[in-house]
């Protein structure tokens, strides 16, 4: 009988935010430990939904509280990262800031940029969700 991959049967869930404000431009955070400036959001943990995970991670990576749901824009596998993860990409537009968090070994850096000056390093994936978010360019099916 052949042995299957100890990673063949597991499937893995993150969320993400493309948080905008009136001025349309967008949060993106830079992470202590991998290159790039990405939407704030991380994993779905055990016994817990897509929005509270959201509702979690934009309030400890960025200090943003919703105000009304945010809409979820698509869901796409990431087989590059690893072969059953898949995210779920929310647009957020209604929030309010309760603090700015202060840098530390998670979130090395956040910050509001505008759709024509994002920051270099912006990730590729990052810059294809903001096309396909307000370019409207069709949507892919992979991160």
């Amino acid at each position: 009988m052949a042995r299957l991959s100890p990673h063949r049967d597991k499937i893995t869930l993150g969320v993400q935010a493309l948080v905008t404000d009136t001025a349309r431009r967008v949060l993106l955070v830079k992470h202590g430990y991998r290159p790039g400036w990405h939407f704030p959001g991380g994993g779905v943990e055990h016994a817990e939904s897509v929005r509270l995970a959201l509702a979690r991670e934009l309030e400890e990576e960025a200090g943003i509280v919703l105000d009304a749901p945010a809409h979820i824009f698509g869901i796409y596998s990431h087989f590059d990262a690893f072969p059953g993860d898949h995210i779920v990409l929310f647009v957020a537009i209604s929030w309010t800031r309760i603090r700015v968090p202060e840098p530390n070994r998670e979130i090395a850096e956040h910050g509001f940029f505008t759709l024509d000056a994002l920051p270099e390093g912006t990730t590729p994936q990052t810059r294809r969700r903001i096309d396909e978010v307000f370019l409207g360019r069709p949507k892919a099916e992979t991160w």
